[in-house]
């Protein structure tokens, strides 16, 4: 293993074995410093602060109402003064994603309704990139720091917690607190073939990752993201009955 996280560019290794002991496979402390992560205090911005440039000046305008909200509602725990803080600064950024979340959603189904675009589709291709990026961008942070491994097991990881927890979880509630005795009813059967393409998509990443010898480089990536569109295509084919009648037609409005 490199000695220096940050000399990971094109290509990241995946760690397979962790010294235990000081013995074994070298010093433990040394193998603590390679994946050491050098921080910087937090810079003394504000939100009122304007950036040069035309395109960066149109994103400050578009995220100032949201950037003032959170500048004041999510202590930056970077800075001294609020290093203690940081239990609040988890808490407060998972209420915002949740509530990011739910705008989300509101408006993937509103737009969904007027254009006429089943939900499943909806949920398959905007919803799910939407509610992806969070993971994917921990995922690029981690993998940039050279922990291949940990990029890996955040995006495997986040998928198991979305259909275990995800889904379980709403479904306890409704059919146990608020409307006991009730049952949930799936609409759409195109979730029996995406279900099945998402456990083949699954099997396909694994041995990618196995048959290049533990290493993510860009052809990896090149051709998971090729699998991706091929899994997006036949995904909103079936969700449009090409072949054949899985999905009901849109409620009458």
């Amino acid at each position: 293993m490199m000695n220096d996280p940050s000399s990971y560019s094109d290509v990241i290794v995946i760690k397979q074995e962790l010294p235990v002991s000081a013995g074994e496979n070298g010093n433990f402390e040394s193998y603590r410093e390679t994946l050491e992560i050098e921080t910087t205090p937090a810079e003394e911005t504000s939100p009122m602060s304007i950036p040069s440039g035309k395109f960066a000046m149109i994103r400050w305008l578009l995220t100032l109402p949201l950037t003032i909200v959170m500048f004041f509602t999510i202590p930056d725990c970077r800075k001294q003064r609020w290093k203690r803080w940081f239990m609040l600064t988890f808490f407060n950024s998972v209420i915002w994603i949740a509530l990011f979340t739910y705008c989300l959603v509101w408006m993937v189904t509103v737009i969904g309704y007027v254009l006429e675009i089943p939900d499943t589709i909806m949920g398959i291709t905007f919803l799910a990139a939407g509610t992806s990026v969070p993971d994917a961008m921990a995922s690029l942070i981690v993998a940039r720091q050279g922990l291949g491994d940990m990029a890996v097991s955040n995006s495997i990881g986040s998928n198991v917690f979305d259909i275990l927890l995800g889904l379980a979880l709403p479904w306890f509630i409704k059919t146990s607190i608020t409307s006991p005795g009730t049952a949930i009813t799936i609409n759409s059967m195109g979730l029996l073939y995406a279900t099945i393409m998402l456990f083949i998509t699954v099997t396909i990443a694994i041995l990618g990752i196995h048959f290049n010898k533990w290493v993510l480089d860009r052809r990896l990536g090149a051709m998971y993201i090729i699998v991706y569109c091929i899994y997006l295509l036949f995904s909103v084919l079936i969700e449009y009955n090409i072949f054949g009648r899985v999905n009901p037609p849109p409620c009458p409005r």
